[in-house]
């Protein structure tokens, strides 16, 4: 008791405990901005959000959440930026941002599961805007797909990211089929980690993108209604959807060819 107590003395001082507190709190300060961000669709909240991982990661290099959460604030300002007009570059250095992050994750634990199924996320993207690129990049883009799932099967943001990644480069109708069967199991095990207890610093994001990404592969395979449903559910999750409300409003205001359900 008295060496822990001499220990104590001399931590606090040198900082090596204030250290992790500060780190701490600049990660969930960082999560408290991220939801922030994600639910206004907001690109200057995500920049705000990186910066406070940032500071996470500067005061704590070894820490894997930290970089994770970085990764995560990074990769979703992309998809924010992409999203708009004239933002390519920008949505670029994002991109870059978020695989140094992840990729500091994955060395700090091999086994991270997200943080996998996020690079071979994006590696699939930078795939689809030039195909070239899967000559260098489709082994990288396997390789962290396979790991993510063999590490992470019962995690419902691995499912939907790798299943993403299945309707994004489907070539046919079975493959979008296998794509919804995925998706469908992402959903499935969404609900049932909303019934469980969550840490601060735990993940909890992805959910309503999921039921988009259902939402449009149903479409897809000329599902309307069951395409509506989806969209609409994920609108009542997360309002400021874009992709979710133009392929709510593509549907709504078109008309079915045929007798397409």
């Amino acid at each position: 008791m008295i060496r822990l107590l001499l220990l104590t003395l001399w931590l606090v001082p040198h900082g090596l405990w204030a250290t992790d507190t500060s780190s701490r709190t600049s990660c969930l300060a960082g999560i408290c901005e991220f939801k922030a961000a994600f639910q206004a669709w907001d690109g200057k909240r995500f920049t705000h959000a990186s910066e406070l991982f940032q500071q996470a990661t500067a005061l704590e290099p070894n820490n894997i959440t930290n970089f994770y959460w970085l990764g995560v604030a990074e990769f979703h300002l992309m998809l924010q930026l992409r999203s708009g007009p004239g933002k390519a570059d920008q949505a670029e250095a994002a991109q870059a941002a978020a695989v140094e992050a992840l990729t500091t994750a994955v060395k700090l634990d091999a086994h991270h599961a997200e943080s996998h199924a996020l690079l071979a996320t994006i590696y699939g993207i930078r795939i689809g805007d030039r195909w070239i690129r899967a000559l260098i990049l489709g082994p990288q883009t396997m390789s962290h797909a396979s790991i993510a799932m063999k590490e992470g099967a019962g995690n419902p943001r691995v499912r939907y990211l790798l299943a993403t990644g299945e309707y994004y480069t489907a070539s046919s109708r079975s493959d979008l089929e296998k794509a919804l069967k995925d998706l469908l199991i992402a959903e499935e095990v969404f609900t049932t980690e909303a019934t469980q207890a969550s840490g601060p610093l735990e993940p909890r994001w992805g959910r309503s993108s999921c039921h988009t990404f259902i939402g449009l592969t149903y479409a897809k395979l000329g599902e309307r209604k069951r395409a509506e449903a989806y969209f609409r559910l994920s609108l009542a999750e997360h309002p400021a959807d874009h992709l979710a409300r133009t392929s709510l409003n593509h549907i709504t205001q078109t008309k079915p060819a045929g007798n397409t359900p």
